[in-house]
């Protein structure tokens, strides 16, 4: 939800808040900073990754999430607060995390089957069996038939999933992906996310980071957006998309609406669905409220939800010209 505001998500909160506990922290990051020269690039973030949970973090461009990122793979040090990765230090927890860098590199003159081997091994995968998970996942994204060709006889969208599976080779406990769908297909996406989805079934934790705010809206748990080093939205995703429902509401009833409605601007009906957009200080509950004291049996009642992209632009301009 909004970074200080009230919590009015229908469910109880202390249901949510005894559901997240009983969930296993794979990252904790507290009151985290880093500070280049006279710019703090992260000031101040705190945030959890759980168990079977795709998480994302969102924010413009040089916002601090790839900072954030780099400190959670021990590429770089913190100024200030706390990081856990799987219980420790990230540098402890290295073989057990995945990673998928901004900046892209393989071993473009290797083949693609011989990379995969290779990058297990590092994190001490024996042979064979690094070389049957690199086959099985290389099937998974319809990569078998170019196992033997060289990396670079790749095409970008092939190489983008080969870096993907780079990062999940070792059967990671947590795989962290800076803009794992960029330079993919609407079918490579596809197959990508059918990855991840198994990825979290298993009880592992993603974190990623994305400009792709429709594939974030559809895959992800919860998030968390920040904007120069400092969190503006933090937590689950659909209590953020309630909090942020427009005031366009769709309802049926059995027994017709009211020729006056005070509130409503504008109202439409079709196929005994109405859509009615509400004046700014009249809240869905109010209106839905004053239906029902009007005796107007409502048998269908929705709020019209904002896409997340629409919500990262009004937050993060609010931010800015405050």
């Amino acid at each position: 939800m909004r970074i200080g505001a009230s919590d009015q998500w229908g469910a109880p909160r202390a249901a949510r808040e005894a559901h997240i506990k009983s969930m296993v922290s794979l990252i904790s990051v507290k009151q985290l900073y880093k500070r280049y020269a006279q710019v703090t690039a992260v000031n101040g973030l705190s945030f959890d990754l759980h168990d079977g949970e795709i998480f994302a973090m969102l924010g413009p461009n040089g916002a601090g999430k790839t900072t954030t990122i780099r400190i959670l793979m021990d590429i770089l040090t913190a100024d200030g607060g706390e990081v856990a990765v799987l219980g420790g230090s990230p540098r402890a927890a290295k073989k057990r995390v995945g990673y998928l860098p901004e900046e892209r590199g393989l071993y473009q003159n290797m083949l693609v089957l011989d990379v995969l081997i290779y990058l297990a091994a590092l994190k001490g995968w024996r042979r064979q069996a690094a070389r049957r998970r690199a086959l099985d996942l290389l099937e998974r994204v319809d990569l078998a038939d170019r196992a033997n060709a060289k990396v670079r006889e790749l095409s970008r969208g092939m190489q983008q999933k080969l870096q993907l599976l780079a990062a999940l080779i070792n059967d990671p406990d947590v795989v962290i992906l800076d803009e794992p769908f960029q330079g993919l297909d609407p079918v490579n996406v596809e197959s990508v996310k059918a990855l991840l989805k198994d990825f979290r079934r298993a009880g592992k934790g993603i974190m990623l980071s994305s400009h792709q705010m429709n594939l974030v809206e559809e895959l992800c748990d919860r998030i968390l957006l920040v904007d120069h080093g400092q969190a503006l939205l933090y937590g689950d995703l659909s209590a953020i998309k309630h909090e942020f429902a427009g005031h366009t509401v769709r309802l049926r009833t059995a027994n017709g609406l009211p020729d006056a409605l005070p509130g409503v601007r504008w109202r439409e009906e079709n196929n005994g669905t109405w859509t009615l957009a509400l004046a700014a200080n009249v809240s869905p509950q109010q209106f839905l409220a004053d239906l029902v004291e009007h005796h107007v049996s409502v048998t269908l009642f929705e709020t019209e939800a904002k896409p997340l992209a629409e919500i990262f632009v009004e937050v993060v301009k609010g931010e800015q010209n405050a």
